[in-house]
């Protein structure tokens, strides 16, 4: 086989142009000791002038037409050359191959390392917050005898001091029951009891318990409900809370005299829950931060508004759990909404 006849057919198995190979072929002539350097020179220079006159030729081609090397010779010499590329091109591959199986260990330990480190920290906070409920449990037990006088009777000045106590501590609480809740989905998927729910229910109970709040605000909190509701599928207490969370943040980032509203809708297979409210919403390009583990909108050290950073992403955490998502349509002075639906029984 004449391989320097068949370029098209060696540029699609080598991969590279006739051009490409024309300085290695002469130095691997000279090397073979088939050419010496005056007959390679001499050749050169007849390809130039060949050039020069638009009538381009293979240096291979010149050296037979010269009588420098005969075509069996340099078909095995171009041969050779295809192969020695060929053996370099699988060595080449199995390198890079070797590399990225390496690469891919590593990747892997790392990712092992690193779920180590989120469970280890996720027992932290447990074994922390365990570990401060039973001590915060005695505190209020203590302000609330207190509070109602059950251990004698206090000043006006020792009564608001309490009341202050008595708050702070409810948020404390608050704190560790939310630290445990995200401990507990932080180290695996979240946990479900599934059954079917009222939600009419379910609604003017959480209603209910958040109305104190509103009407501290004086802020006008309603339910809405469609008569014709399915029960849903769903963790009771876990959706219970979610809702409560997201009807807390409403009351919390709404000013006084303003609207919260709880609204369950009939969906097509299911039931779509609403929280929306006319508070100073988010701005559109930071919506998806509210999701973050430990993270305020407002970082300053004198921000208006308290808060874990953790209650809408155990929220997500929560709902995703269901199958379903959570979606947020917010802007500046506009107020907010958080909407999600669940599987009708």
């Amino acid at each position: 086989m004449t391989i320097e006849h068949e370029p098209a057919k060696d540029h699609l198995q080598t991969g590279l142009t006739p051009e490409a190979l024309v300085p290695r072929l002469g130095e691997y002539l000279m090397g073979r000791g088939l050419i010496n350097e005056e007959q390679l020179n001499r050749a050169i220079a007849i390809q130039k002038v060949y050039q020069s006159e638009g009538k381009p030729e293979r240096l291979g081609q010149i050296l037979i037409n010269e009588n420098m090397i005969s075509r069996i010779e340099l078909d095995h010499a171009i041969t050779e050359q295809i192969l020695q590329l060929r053996t370099a091109l699988q060595n080449a591959n199995a390198s890079l191959e070797q590399r990225v199986k390496e690469r891919t260990a590593e990747l892997e330990t790392a990712l092992d390392k690193l779920a180590d480190f989120n469970r280890m920290k996720a027992n932290i906070v447990a074994n922390i917050s365990h570990e401060l409920r039973t001590p915060m449990t005695h505190i209020k037990g203590y302000l609330e005898l207190l509070v109602t006088g059950v251990l004698g009777p206090l000043t006006d000045d020792q009564n608001h001091g309490l009341q202050v106590m008595q708050k702070s501590s409810e948020r404390l609480e608050k704190l560790i029951e939310d630290l445990l809740l995200f401990s507990e989905a932080d180290k695996a998927e979240v946990a479900l009891n599934l059954q079917p729910t009222d939600m009419h229910r379910l609604g003017q109970t959480l209603v209910n318990r958040a109305q104190v709040k509103a009407e501290e605000k004086h802020i006008q909190l309603n339910l809405i409900a469609d008569h014709q509701l399915p029960k849903v599928i769903m963790d009771d207490e876990k959706i219970s809370w979610v809702i409560g969370q997201l009807l807390d943040n409403a009351i919390k980032f709404t000013p006084a005299n303003g609207k919260v509203e709880l609204r369950f809708s009939l969906d097509t297979g299911s039931v779509k829950i609403t929280i929306k409210d006319s508070g100073i919403g988010i701005p559109v390009e930071r919506i998806d931060e509210v999701f973050e583990p430990f993270h305020q909108l407002d970082g300053s050290s004198t921000r208006r508004y308290g808060g874990t950073g953790l209650g809408l992403t155990l929220v997500r955490k929560i709902v995703e759990a269901h199958g379903s998502t959570i979606r947020i349509r917010s802007a500046i002075n506009q107020g907010s909404e958080f909407e999600f639906s669940l599987n009708a029984a």
